[in-house]
Formats: structure tokens, C-alpha cells, sequence
């Protein structure tokens, strides 16, 4: 059974679904079974994956409140941001909502969103290597 906000990928295809309707029992993509991704936690390589979360002493452009805003960076060390090897997506996710920043090859792999610190229930980004990381 599918939960929300769980995220699945295509071992065929490469496509990845997030969850917004609860309720299946399963999800299929190129006539076959996707694969349910589990975020990992703890960097075991010379890649840094697990983001950071930093307060911002301004608010992100863009919000219109003054005591908010977050800077998520993809590790310690910044992540590659190549054609072949880059951040695809980081999410910050609250009780309510699910904020997303896409990116691409050469942008820097980080991002700032309109939201409290103590707001936030998870974060979490995508490479397109690795897949999928969490704090």
C-alpha cells in the first residue's frame, strides 16, 4: 500500500513518482514493479550526501514574512553538480506541506525556502546516482 510523500523509481526507465493519493497497492512503470526508495542517512564514501540545514539571517526572495528562511545544502562538502552526477531535487517537508527546489548540472547544490526551522518534519534530496538522502 502506497503512503504519501514515499517516492518510487523505475528500474527501467529511471522515472520517480512522489506519492500525492495515498492508496495503491503498488505501483508499475515499463510493465514492471517500481521500486519503493528508502532514503539513506550517513555518507560511506568520499561523496557527501546527507543535507545540511542552516538558518538564513534573511529571508529567501520571494517571502514576504521577516522571522523565516532555511538554507539546505547537499553535504558537508559540496556535491558534484556534473551532467553525469548531480542533485536533482532537495524537498523540506512539513506537517503540511512538501517545498521543492529543482536543479540542474552546473547550478550550486543548494537551496532556500520561505519556512520556520522548527517547521520542518524532514528534509531530504535526490541525486541521480545515489537517489535518495535524508536529515
Amino acid at each position: 500500500m502506497t503512503k504519501l510523500r514515499e517516492l518510487y523509481r523505475c528500474n527501467v526507465c529511471g522515472n520517480v513518482v512522489e506519492i500525492t493519493h495515498e492508496g495503491a497497492p503498488s505501483l508499475v512503470c515499463c510493465n514492471e514493479p517500481m521500486q519503493k526508495l528508502e532514503a539513506k542517512t550517513q555518507d560511506e564514501g568520499l561523496e557527501k550526501h546527507v543535507p545540511v540545514i542552516e538558518r538564513m539571517d534573511t529571508s529567501p526572495t520571494g517571502c514576504d514574512c521577516k522571522e523565516c528562511g532555511v538554507k539546505v545544502k547537499v553535504g558537508s562538502v559540496e556535491h558534484p553538480m556534473e551532467e553525469k552526477h548531480f542533485i536533482k531535487f532537495i524537498e523540506v517537508l512539513t506537517k503540511d506541506q512538501v517545498l521543492r527546489a529543482e536543479l540542474k548540472p552546473g547550478m550550486k547544490p543548494e537551496a532556500a525556502f520561505c519556512v520556520k526551522e522548527e517547521d520542518i518534519v524532514g528534509v531530504r534530496e535526490f541525486c541521480n546516482i545515489h537517489m535518495l538522502w535524508k536529515k
